[in-house]
């Protein structure tokens, strides 16, 4: 249910997004980024409010090591390459890296609460408005290469390409947005409440719990969107999902339950979890930087190695 409602809804999004003209990178770092990210934000809320916070904090922090290790591993290992913007990564990664620092930052002081719940939510304020700045500036270039490449053009064929823009916003998309937003919030509920009860029964710690199979489960839409982007040869929208969940992942999906209620920090997560988080977004960067701006199919395999040598630590050494 969860993964297909998050695909109804990103599909949608990104249709209609299309449909307005946002650029790729764009619609990776906000419309695919957030509606992909959607399982973990109902699932870390949906935890915190019922008490279960090291599985909603563990699927957080879990997802973006997965994502970035293990999602991008595995599409650029599939794929063979995945290029990349400079300007757009640049923007998109440094705030992802600066994103875990502020976690970190907060972690140390102990509970996540409101008052570090309003920073995380101010910064992703301050993050969107970089981001409709670059819409527009993405905009206003394509409004003067249109402007170039259509003097040869009639005025009734430029009208009619105006109409045909907004003939293509299905207003069917709207209902499956919210079909989707829907689906995904019953399904993170089902998702949460049978991870809380497998642990339980099996005698798992809830932060494992949420660290791998809920961080893994929920993020199989960024799974879908970022490997299929890569094999289409989208790779703008493949990183920019990628970085901008991540983004979305800490300072929504825990700033807003931190609102509502403190979220306590595990001392494991603060050593070990967090850190590793930091630890493969600088190493994403030293692939790309190495790779020539590209992640090569040698940087993927070298993000899975990361991945599974952080879970056997995790799982079986530490526990």
């Amino acid at each position: 249910m969860v993964i297909k409602s998050a695909d109804l809804f990103v599909d949608n999004l990104v249709e209609i997004g299309g449909a307005l003209g946002i650029s790729e990178i764009i619609l990776g770092v906000t419309a695919s980024a957030i509606g992909t990210s959607l399982p973990e934000f109902g699932s870390a809320l949906i935890a915190s409010l019922s008490g279960n916070t090291d599985i909603g904090v563990g699927c957080v922090i879990g997802s973006n090591i997965w994502n970035i290790a293990g999602i991008l591993g595995i599409s650029a290992t599939v794929a063979g390459v995945i290029g990349t913007n400079k300007e757009g990564l640049n923007r998109d990664w440094l705030m992802t890296l600066g994103t875990g620092l502020i976690l970190i930052f907060f972690m140390l002081f102990g509970d996540i609460n409101w008052i570090a719940a309003l920073v995380m939510i101010f910064a992703y304020c301050i993050y969107l408005w970089l981001l409709i700045k670059a819409q527009r500036k993405h905009g206003k270039n394509n409004s003067n290469n249109d402007s170039d490449s259509n003097n040869d053009l009639t005025i009734e064929n430029h009208e009619n390409n105006k109409k045909n823009k907004k003939s293509a916003i299905n207003k069917k998309s709207i209902l499956y947005i919210v079909l989707g937003l829907a689906g995904l919030i019953i399904g993170c509920r089902l998702l949460v409440y049978s991870g809380v009860e497998l642990a339980h029964i099996a005698g798992i710690p809830e932060m494992i719990m949420g660290l791998f199979t809920l961080a893994i489960g929920t993020s199989i839409p960024e799974l879908v969107v970022t490997l299929s982007s890569a094999m289409k040869g989208l790779h703008d929208l493949s990183i920019g999902t990628v970085l901008g969940s991540n983004t979305f992942n800490i300072l929504i999906g825990i700033g807003v339950p931190a609102l509502i209620l403190s979220v306590p920090v595990e001392p494991l997560s603060l050593t070990l979890d967090a850190p590793v988080m930091i630890g493969v977004t600088v190493l994403l960067m030293v692939l790309i930087k190495a790779g020539g701006m590209k992640i090569n199919r040698a940087a993927g395999i070298i993000l899975m190695i990361t991945y599974i040598l952080y879970a056997i630590v995790r799982i079986f050494i530490i526990g």
